[in-house]
């Protein structure tokens, strides 16, 4: 990759993912990526499982950048954390816990270098081998459909991991939910800014709640709450 190219800041929210978290950050150095640099900044968000220690342990690549917060704030501060130390003119969110491949991001990435797209997500295809539960499944598309009726758009999934834009986009959001709620929070924030979201198909393939899937109903209020109160404010 040429010196010229754009670079994109990938940033990597990281809480108890010790068993994923390697693999997960391999699988990103490695992807195929044409048209970018990258960076990764990784923030472990006061693991107590032993993470922080497992990425403190290696020596990873120059590309790679670790944080770490002090006790747990949630993925949304984590992400603002990172969010904060990116040098990229693009960013774009990667989970560690390999429900997203992150060779995705190279569909997600052409209509935005070649002008097409300000803000590109990679939606999900809920597959009976790629989803968590049927209630998850319903709980997205019912969160989703919130979102559509109360911003009158049209979007098919605003819980994604997956969303690729430029890095001064993002910062203009001034973002500040802590938890689950900068997903919604991101979506809401761009519609009210008027900015049009271009969606493409990803790969996804949910983890169970005993491989550490963190999301629960109470997530789900927090999403609709977030998602009200950016409406109106």
């Amino acid at each position: 990759m040429t010196p010229s190219a754009p670079l994109l800041s990938i940033l990597v929210p990281v809480y108890n993912e010790r068993a994923t978290v390697e693999a997960a950050l391999e699988q990103i150095l490695t992807s195929e990526l044409p048209g970018v640099r990258r960076e990764l900044v990784v923030v472990d968000d006061g693991s107590t499982d032993g993470t922080a220690e497992l990425l403190r342990g290696r020596e990873w690549p120059t590309e790679v950048r670790l944080v770490s917060h002090g006790h747990n704030r949630g993925k949304g501060a984590a992400v603002r954390t990172a969010l904060e130390l990116a040098g990229g003119e693009y960013v774009t969110i990667m989970d560690a816990d390999l429900e997203y491949d992150p060779g995705s991001l190279r569909s997600l990435i052409a209509p935005l270098l070649s002008g097409e797209a300000e803000a590109i997500y990679g939606v999900r295809g809920f597959q009976s081998h790629s989803a968590f539960s049927f209630w998850y499944v319903i709980g997205n598309k019912a969160v989703t459909m919130v979102a559509n009726v109360l911003y009158n758009r049209w979007l098919a999934d605003i819980m994604t991991c997956h969303k690729v834009m430029r890095t001064d986009l993002l910062r203009s959001l001034k973002l500040s939910e802590d938890g689950f709620g900068i997903e919604p929070e991101i979506t809401a924030r761009l519609l009210r800014a008027g900015k049009q979201i271009y969606e493409v198909p990803v790969r996804y393939s949910a983890r169970r709640r005993a491989e550490g899937k963190k999301l629960t109903a109470r997530d789900g209020l927090r999403v609709l709450m977030t998602l009200a109160r950016c409406r109106v404010t």
